[in-house]
């Protein structure tokens, strides 16, 4: 009779602590929406009023930061609900990534 034995961790070479935090669903995610040549400000504007629910100062507030700095964190928190978010931000025809708290 063989005796079964339970495998223990496997260390992948090269593996960082930080590619592990980067993997950790329980760690805080963001949305980022990124400025493109395409969409129209007010129209950005809109998508964050009526997707996220943001009143027009904040929704506008975030626009002009993608518009300025390139891009902006529009939500934050769970992994997988980040990812419905950066679905539906594809859906309205918006660049958007998934990024970890931090940074990648």
């Amino acid at each position: 009779m063989v005796a079964a034995t339970t495998p223990g961790p496997v260390t992948v070479p090269g593996q960082t602590e930080e590619h592990e935090q980067a993997l950790d669903p329980a760690r805080p995610w963001r949305t980022v929406v990124w400025n493109d040549p395409v969409n129209l400000m007010s129209y950005v504007t809109y998508v964050f009023r009526t997707y996220f629910g943001y009143p027009e100062p904040r929704a506008r507030e975030l626009m002009l930061q993608v518009h300025h700095d390139g891009r902006a964190v529009v939500a934050e928190g769970a992994r997988e609900k980040m990812e419905v978010h950066v679905q539906a931000m594809h859906s309205y025809g918006l660049w958007a990534t998934l990024e970890p708290e931090g940074g990648a």
